[in-house]
């Protein structure tokens, strides 16, 4: 397999003009073409020198930022064994930073012989200043808060018109405030780099909402970032100054070139056979890991010198703290399968300007050996969706699950157990799923406007309705989901590890039980801040300032079972095995030992559970129990459906 070569690929500004370079294997010839200013008309062609390391290259004289150019390739047309090379193809450089306009599905795009100049974005030559780059800000224990930038802002009437929907909107100081009221360490951006509709969509009257469906790994989308990396630098800077981070949510495990029947727009006219992964000895079959139709060859050399290559930009030229890797096992994922020591994972935590940064794995995808919870190599972090799911079904009500959330509170030793500190990524709800409000107002999936006949989103959520399917005016059946969503936050920020809520979740947001809506780019994702739920975000707040208070809540360390944590019965008893194996114990709790910060003394915090739908009597060994929001003596009385947190003064 071909070693890369110290040659910079993408553009290279010069003292007189720009070199060029691009990698492929397999390609007879690539030519560079040359646009005007406005992108629309072609203005010169150069034929690209293949070096014996198989990457073109030109230098042009007199060109410079603001340049617009594309590539086409040559080679055999042959999908059955892999070659895709049309040169009636525009392709987008693959090291492209910036883009002169969005990608737009058209049918012509997938056409082989049809022109395309006129639909594919051009690469902007771009001159990016260095960031002003510090330790990363997330503290360990942190809380994270998942944010998708257009349903964010688009609604939030202090913001002006013109900056609604995009990166720059999250600088504005109500955004800033909001973030800080509830206590955000940092925000994790969803996708904001150029992608393209699923094909299906536009028959519909749909959009993609979400991004992840990316062509070009480093240009930001113009909708998302008119300002490209300059707008983000500056979005990022100001986050920084107010304590927030900044962690970008990448795809590197497909592209929306998609499957046989999808577009070339870059990779798949570049070098089909080496930037995706095919069936062995099948090279037209194209390897479907990720459910979209390809599967990027990250263990590729090449490959896994334009991923570092685009997490360096970001860090170098942005400022961002980290990143978090959707369907994250690709990256690691070779012919033999998943290998935690792969050289792409080694390469992210090695490199001299990302081994500091924030590492956030998703660690599933629909591959074989797909499911690697636990396994990705420190120092990543991962989603934990063990905790999400008995976390959901303890406060559904299911039987044998007292156990279940004792662990997930504890920090998944039975997952993280090896790395001897949990690495867990503790959440209720993201984008994919429910809302937590749609999580406790439904008991299916209500996905009638994805136009896919409700087919589509995951079938098993772990939800309830409270009596009530959808929407309703009752206020009894209004007050109990709120007071569900109230204890499902509790219990998430009761829990060790890092912590993360999805935008809105704060705030009762619904998606009018949509669990799979990123092809709603309307008022069923828009946060609508005119709606909010005030109570709630208090609420949220509180539990924010507490984990921050007390020091318990930034250990990673798992539990040595030495009096650092103490499981109690309603009695105020340590639990016993009957407690334990009683399937539908309502009550649970959990004593910690701790620092408070904000006296300097060692103290203890009780935890305590109640799912049951009738209060119950809660005691606590010792005397001089507080309830913590009230400062109240503790008067043994947990409410129903309920979590409070006691401290001993």
């Amino acid at each position: 397999m071909a070693r890369p070569s110290d040659l910079k690929l993408g553009v290279t500004l010069t003292t007189d003009g720009a070199d060029f370079a691009v990698w492929s294997h397999h390609a007879e010839r690539i030519e560079f073409c040359l646009f005007d200013a406005d992108g629309k008309r072609e203005t010169a062609r150069h034929r690209l020198v293949r070096g014996r390391d198989d990457i073109h290259r030109i230098s042009l004289p007199a060109l410079g930022p603001g340049t617009r150019y594309g590539y086409r390739a040559w080679g055999a047309y042959d999908p059955d064994n892999g070659s895709w090379f049309d040169s009636s193809k525009l392709l987008v450089d693959p090291y492209a930073r910036e883009l002169d306009r969005p990608f737009k599905h058209d049918a012509r795009l997938s056409m082989f012989g049809v022109d395309t100049a006129d639909l594919v974005p051009k690469t902007v030559v771009t001159r990016d200043p260095l960031a002003k780059i510090g330790r990363p800000i997330l503290p360990p224990g942190g809380f994270v808060y998942e944010v998708a930038v257009k349903p964010f802002t688009m609604l939030h009437p202090a913001i002006p018109e013109k900056q609604r929907g995009t990166v720059s909107a999250l600088a504005h100081p109500s955004i800033i405030a909001h973030l800080k009221k509830i206590g955000v360490d940092a925000i994790e951006l969803m996708p904001i780099t150029a992608w393209i509709d699923e094909r299906h969509l536009p028959p519909l009257g749909l959009t993609n909402g979400w991004g992840y469906n990316p062509v070009a790994f480093m240009a930001l989308d113009p909708r998302l970032c008119p300002g490209g990396i300059r707008e983000l630098r500056e979005t990022v800077a100001t986050l920084h100054q107010a304590g927030i981070g900044t962690i970008l949510d990448l795809v590197f495990n497909h592209t929306g070139e998609s499957d046989r029947f999808g577009a070339t727009l870059s990779m798949r006219g570049l070098d089909n056979r080496c930037y995706y992964r095919h069936v062995p000895g099948e090279p037209g079959h194209l390897v479907n890991d990720t459910g979209t139709g390809n599967t990027v060859a990250c263990d590729h050399p090449y490959v896994r010198r334009l991923i570092i290559d685009t997490l360096r930009h970001f860090v170098v030229h942005a400022g961002i703290d980290g990143f978090r890797f959707d369907l994250a096992p690709v990256i690691g994922r070779t012919a033999e399968g998943f290998d935690a020591k792969g050289e792409t994972l080694k390469a992210m935590i090695s490199d001299e300007a990302l081994k500091d940064r924030i590492l956030i794995a998703e660690p599933w995808d629909i591959g074989p050996g797909g499911y690697q919870l636990g396994n990705f190599p420190e120092p990543f972090l991962e989603w934990n969706d063990r905790a999400r799911d008995d976390m959901r079904r303890y406060w559904r009500g299911d039987q044998w699950t007292t156990g279940a959330l004792a662990t997930r509170l504890a920090g998944s030793s039975d997952i993280f157990e090896k790395s001897g500190r949990t690495r867990s990524v503790n959440f209720l709800a993201a984008h994919d799923g429910f809302t937590l409000m749609d999580l406790v107002s439904n008991e299916h999936k209500h996905n009638e406007a994805n136009g896919e006949e409700n087919r589509d989103g995951h079938g098993e959520n772990f939800s309830w309705n409270n009596g009530v399917e959808g929407e309703t005016d009752d206020p009894a059946v209004k007050e109990n989901r709120r007071r569900d969503v109230a204890a499902l936050i509790s219990t998430l920020f009761a829990s060790r590890g890092t912590v993360m809520l999805t935008m809105g979740d704060e705030a009762g947001r619904s998606q009018r039980g949509n669990n799979n809506a990123y092809c709603q780019d309307n008022a069923i994702t828009w946060f609508n801040w005119s709606g909010i739920d005030k109570a709630l975000i208090e609420h949220t707040a509180m539990l924010a300032a507490l984990r921050k208070r007390f020091a318990v809540f930034s250990e990673t360390s798992l539990f040595a079972g030495n009096g650092d944590v103490e499981w109690l019965s309603a009695s105020g008893k340590p639990m016993e095995v009957g407690d334990w194996e009683n399937p539908d114990n309502p009550v649970l709790g959990m004593v910690l030992k701790t620092l408070d910060r904000q006296t300097g003394r060692d103290t203890r915090i009780a935890i305590l559970f109640n799912r049951g739908h009738e209060q119950a009597s809660f005691a606590l060994p010792g005397w001089g129990w507080k309830h913590f929001a009230s400062r109240e003596l503790w008067n043994q009385v947990l409410p129903a459906r309920s979590v409070r947190f006691c401290i001993e003064e």
